[in-house]
């Protein structure tokens, strides 16, 4: 223990802790948008960040490793009856504890800002953070192992820069399950609220780490080339087992969906408001509003009288089936971990009629169905921009036009214009042109 304490104090293990924690801190809360829907996120995105961690651990490992051949005391050390193994084994322990807790510390940081919000935590987030840990264990020993074997002054910056290409190009290689083995960034974009990554690939990814990190060791303890060409071998032998046991389907591969997360969390109470169990904290601010939203709704026969969150999974080309009776919310989560643009609900679930999104081939008229909706909402039509979050520009004609159209419907009899309004709906629904069905 007391060697180790001297390691600690003396060796870049506690240094390079330091710096990945105020990297992986800093990129974490420039932007907390990105993380703020839940453990998942938070998780996912600091998987992510790894493109900036792992190479600052593989590069303190490297620059720690010359530490002998900068002193000139490799000789001197080699006369001593204690094995390099046991001399080294103080050094693995403080920079892989190090870099390991950082990256712990990290998953903290961020947690304390979720914690009050993020009620569901998924069993995957455990065990995606301890492989996460443990792969800048790894990369800390390989980091070792090379700068011991290349002990120039070049060799971690140069290792820097190497490690943010490996990991960069090896998470968007194809095959996919190619990055599922050999990337800790695979897998890490926040797609979904309710993303999470296949407990297999977690396993491969664990599994290739290890060998990367036995051959590291290897190579910081080899007597000899032979010892260091053989140091190789636990690498390539983690590579063909990840590789012989790694899922190959798409499903596991790209956005893979917890189910858990997915379900619906529900309202008691009539007219009936449902979010993702992930998202259950803002349940009860939006049913105020998707309530308003199914009452504007109300105004046409056969309006829906539910409103769920859009659970869909289009990454994977899931598309639910279509429900009259339900009409389909983007929920989204602010920085805080509370309901995003409320004043955006309302005007977007009466934008679709309550019809859906329709199929992909359908022909949709969307100055027709702009003036419709706002026909329900009883004000003239404006611009999406600044209504809808996404929606940065438009065509200026296309407002004009919904204006003209809407203008059309006032100066009919209530019936009719609410008639025609409901034909644009069921156009919809039958996946027809809309096109005339407010001006006929």
């Amino acid at each position: 223990m007391s060697v180790l304490r001297i390691e600690l104090r003396r060796s870049a293990a506690a240094g390079a802790a330091l710096l990945a924690l105020a990297v992986g801190v800093a990129a974490l809360y420039i932007a907390p948008g990105r993380w703020s829907e839940g453990w998942m996120s938070l998780t996912l995105t600091i998987k992510e960040y790894m493109l900036l961690l792992w190479p600052i651990a593989l590069a303190a490992g490297a620059w720690q490793g010359r530490r002998e051949h900068r002193a000139k005391v490799g000789e001197l050390f080699a006369t001593t009856p204690r094995s390099r193994a046991g001399r080294m084994l103080p050094l693995l322990v403080a920079m892989g504890a190090a870099l390991g807790l950082a990256f712990l510390l990290v998953l903290g940081a961020g947690g304390m800002r979720i914690a009050s919000t993020a009620a569901y935590v998924p069993p995957d987030v455990v065990a995606i953070a301890i492989v996460g840990a443990f792969s800048l264990v790894a990369a800390a020993w390989l980091g070792l192992g090379i700068g011991r074997l290349l002990p120039a002054l070049v060799t971690a910056p140069v290792l820097a820069v190497a490690g943010v290409l490996l990991v960069f190009f090896t998470a968007i290689m194809r095959p996919d399950w190619m990055g599922a083995i050999l990337s800790p960034a695979y897998g890490s974009t926040p797609i979904y609220p309710f993303q999470t990554i296949d407990p297999r690939v977690t396993a491969v990814l664990a599994i290739f780490m290890a060998g990367l990190a036995l051959t590291g060791v290897l190579l910081l303890v080899a007597q000899g080339p032979r010892a260091s060409v053989a140091a190789v071998l636990p690498v390539l032998l983690g590579f063909g087992v990840a590789a012989a046991i790694v899922p190959r389907d798409e499903a596991a591969l790209v956005a893979p969906v917890d189910p858990v997360a997915r379900e619906l969390v529900c309202t008691d109470d009539a007219p009936k408001v449902c979010v993702t169990r992930v998202n259950a904290n803002v349940l009860d601010a939006l049913t105020p509003l998707a309530r308003q939203g199914l009452s504007t709704l109300a105004k046409m026969p056969h309006a829906p009288t539910q409103a769920h969150e859009d659970r869909r999974a289009f990454l994977i080309g899931e598309v639910p089936g279509r429900d009259g009776d339900i009409v389909e919310i983007d929920v989204r989560i602010d920085d805080h971990g509370g309901l995003a643009h409320p004043d955006a609900v309302v005007p977007e679930m009466v934008f679709g009629l309550g019809a859906g999104y329709g199929g992909p081939d359908c022909e949709r008229n969307s100055a027709v169905e702009r003036a419709a909706a706002y026909h329900l909402l009883g004000r003239e039509p404006v611009s999406d921009v600044g209504v809808i979050p996404e929606m940065i520009e438009e065509d200026p004609q296309l407002n004009a036009e919904a204006v003209a159209l809407w203008q059309g419907l006032q100066k009919l009899p209530a019936p009719e214009a609410l008639s025609r309004v409901t034909a644009v709906r069921d156009a919809i629904l039958a996946c027809q042109d809309s096109t005339g069905l407010l001006s006929r």
